[in-house]
């Protein structure tokens, strides 16, 4: 079965006015397997996440680029767990973020999980204005990873970014093609909002 959904204008219904980038994201799971992200393109939205704000700017984010079609990436995509190894292959990009929680003097890092949260938010915004799409993953094998990379101790795989062109839904499983398409919905604000004055 064929399904006619437009899915490259997925825009949030918002209840205030938002950057463009930002009603348009969404974390797709169909990517086109031909589309590349340039070199220029790629080290943009790396950029953007260098200039995201971290406790004393300690900066402590990392990341693992692996482009599809190389080995790098071929040792990612073997990581993943579930239903995001049946679809991650076709991103352009998948992008390990590490969380840098001590420093190299010993000294933890209590914020350094949030930090990378807030370089991955500006990486995933950029690549929005880029054209591009992203999806976070919280399903791999962080030990497998951290072997693979030669990764010390000191540092912690928190999560995988695909990255890439928006492809055909229906080169998806019936079980993702569901999900691909179902409508997009948040908690109203209320919710959120615990108190304020």
């Amino acid at each position: 079965m064929t399904l006619v959904t437009d899915l490259t204008s997925r825009k949030a219904d918002t209840t205030a006015p938002l950057i463009d980038p930002l009603i348009e994201r969404w974390s797709p799971r169909a990517y086109d397997p031909a589309a590349e992200v340039s070199t220029d393109v790629l080290r943009t939205i790396l950029e953007a996440a260098r200039w995201a704000p971290s406790a004393n700017n300690t900066q402590p984010w990392r990341f693992i680029v692996a482009r599809r079609g190389g080995d790098a990436f071929t040792t990612v995509h073997d990581a993943l767990m579930g239903f995001n190894r049946a679809w991650a292959d076709s991103a352009a990009v998948l992008i390990v973020n590490l969380a840098e929680t001590v420093d190299d003097e010993g000294r933890q890092r209590p914020w350094a999980r949030y930090d990378l949260g807030q370089a991955v938010a500006h990486l995933t915004v950029q690549a929005q204005h880029e054209g591009l799409h992203t999806h976070q993953m919280g399903g791999f094998d962080g030990a497998r990873l951290a072997e693979a990379f030669g990764l010390g101790e000191h540092v912690e795989v928190v999560s995988v970014t695909a990255i890439g062109v928006l492809g055909d839904v229906d080169a998806l499983s019936e079980t993702l093609r569901e999900r691909e398409v179902a409508p997009r919905s948040r908690k109203p604000l209320e919710e959120l909002v615990v108190a304020a004055g």
